[in-house]
């Protein structure tokens, strides 16, 4: 008997599709990646792969993420909000299986069994399940990892950060269901993700070419740590010697030339110091950190373009829809200036080694904040979707405007298998799909997706999207309950308040936060700190 009793839902397109007919389906994520850090979004970095997938299919301008790397997996494997998932902070630390596990429902650290993954889902509607790179949602017990959660294939790191060049246990490789270790001396994270991404696609159409693919290739670029080859890094040398204010300058004059801004939304202040006021040798070690961040988008790049050009030299690129992403905005942690040993870079060691605040603020030209924040620079991500036979060739390069958000993958993918979502699962109640599907989009519909309001949190952080209005708070515990109200349509980098100006729509939207907080099992903040604090010392 299928697993799956399936329930129709108004979110869902039903298609009555054979297998042949039914697109293989390939999602791309890279990994604490800012919005403008690619050539196609206005960025210096050289990608030229992505470039050529945005100008032969469509690039979203605000597309949106939840501010962190595994609340936003669960939220895009799942079409759930985080807090339904179980995973409403973090996963579980590799040292520590009960770490960021309060006993909450929300709050457990792992996928729970109220919902199903996209690979779930596609399994059943025919397609072989393949995924390589970052998991990040669960893996101190078997059946939380991706071969127990619809993979028919995987090969990568199921913690949320490794070393690229030696990764090693706990937070090193595993395959399958087994850890492995790694003694290539030419080993390196991104390569090896892109060599069994192909390999995974060559072993599936050999047993049946008949049969479609999903494939998910998390990339842990241009995640900390800092590791590049060295030949991607001698590409950048020079490049960021003037500074980040001068790469937010250029990169803000360009993304207005490609139309991916609006030339009336004002350029976000500058957070950090003057790159000038840094001694000469700190801006030396400053700029080599961004060398290596931007080598380490590059390599990523270049190994997408191997995977197209398989999927070209194979006849697999016309019905292949490719779907690209990022978790979050770009990462400041480690400090304004950066962390881990300078000693560390440009060799094969280190794990926490940074680029700091001051180039994140740049990542994300032209808005403020960073990942965890939920201001536009720590969840919009660049998002392409190339698919030959089902863009039109007259929609090909244009800018969809209308936002979407993480959820909507998992309805869009579930459209584009002809399938539907579930109502149970291997004897499971599931939540009901919280996303809609985007492929009216891709086929050139111009009505917004969302006419709901959307939500976040994230420690503290919150936020409510209702048409062109921007609810949101930055969590302060000396003043809980400070909202911010902007009018994307005119001001999306967030420097016009309006909450003064205009209180009935705060508290309107302010209500709309709660009642939904309350029905995905958001707790408050300060709750979920005392209650990990009381965890930890366990």
């Amino acid at each position: 008997m299928n697993k799956i009793s399936l329930l129709t839902l108004a979110t869902t397109l039903t298609l009555s599709v054979s297998a042949s007919e039914k697109p293989n389906i390939i999602l791309i994520m890279s990994d604490d990646m800012g919005f403008s850090d690619l050539g196609c979004y206005g960025g210096e970095i050289q990608t030229p792969n992505l470039d050529k997938l945005a100008t032969n299919g469509v690039r979203f301008t605000q597309f949106y993420n939840t501010a962190r790397c595994c609340p936003t997996r669960a939220s895009l494997m799942t079409g759930l909000y985080p807090h339904q998932t179980g995973i409403g902070h973090m996963t579980n630390d590799p040292e520590n299986p009960k770490a960021f596990d309060i006993g909450l429902p929300g709050y457990r650290g792992f996928l729970n069994r109220n919902c199903v993954t996209i690979a779930e889902v596609l399994k059943e509607a025919g397609y072989s399940t393949l995924m390589t790179g970052k998991w990040h949602l669960g893996m101190h017990e078997k059946n939380q990892w991706p071969l127990q959660r619809g993979f028919d294939q995987f090969y990568g790191i199921l913690a949320g950060a490794s070393n690229y060049f030696e990764p090693r246990y706990p937070r090193g490789i595993t395959s399958g269901n087994d850890t492995i270790s790694v003694n290539d001396p030419d080993y390196y994270t991104t390569d090896a993700f892109t060599d069994h991404a192909i390999s995974f696609i060559r072993d599936a159409n050999s047993k049946n070419p008949e049969k479609p693919f999903f494939l998910y290739l998390a990339y842990n670029a241009p995640h900390w740590p800092l590791n590049a080859p060295t030949e991607d890094i001698d590409k950048y040398r020079g490049r960021y010697k003037d500074g980040w204010q001068a790469i937010r300058e250029e990169r803000y004059i360009r993304m207005i030339e490609l139309g991916i801004i609006d030339s009336s939304w004002t350029l976000s202040p500058q957070d950090s110091r003057s790159w000038d006021s840094l001694p000469e040798e700190k801006r030396k070690e400053m700029a080599l950190r961004m060398e290596i961040y931007a080598a380490q988008v590059d390599r990523m790049d270049q190994n997408i373009g191997r995977l197209i050009d398989y999927l070209e030299k194979n006849n697999l690129m016309d019905n292949t829809i490719i779907v690209f992403i990022d978790d979050n905005g770009a990462c400041a942690e480690g400090g304004e200036l950066g962390g881990g040993p300078v000693r560390q870079l440009e060799t094969r060691q280190g794990y926490f080694l940074t680029y700091g605040q001051a180039w994140a603020n740049a990542s994300n030209t032209p808005f403020k904040r960073y990942k965890h924040w939920i201001h536009e620079g720590g969840i919009s991500s660049p998002m392409i979707v190339h698919w030959p036979n089902g863009i039109k060739e007259n929609d090909q390069g244009k800018f969809i405007r209308q936002y979407g958000f993480l959820p909507d993958i998992m309805a869009t993918f579930v459209d584009l298998a002809g399938t539907q979502y579930p109502e149970k699962y291997d004897g499971n109640d599931i939540r009901p799909l919280e996303g809609k599907s985007l492929v009216p989009l891709f086929k050139g519909s111009e009505k917004p997706v969302h006419t709901e309001p959307v939500f976040w949190e994230h420690e503290g952080n919150k936020a409510v999207r209702m048409g062109k209005y921007k609810l949101v708070m930055a969590w302060n515990n000396q003043n809980p309950d400070k909202w911010e109200l902007y009018d994307l349509e005119t001001d999306r980098t967030e420097m016009n308040d309006l909450s003064e100006q205009f209180p009935d729509k705060v508290y309107e939207m302010k209500r709309m936060w709660n009642e939904w907080a309350q029905r995905v099992q958001v707790e408050p903040w300060s709750k979920v700190l005392e209650l990990e604090r009381k965890q930890n010392k366990k």
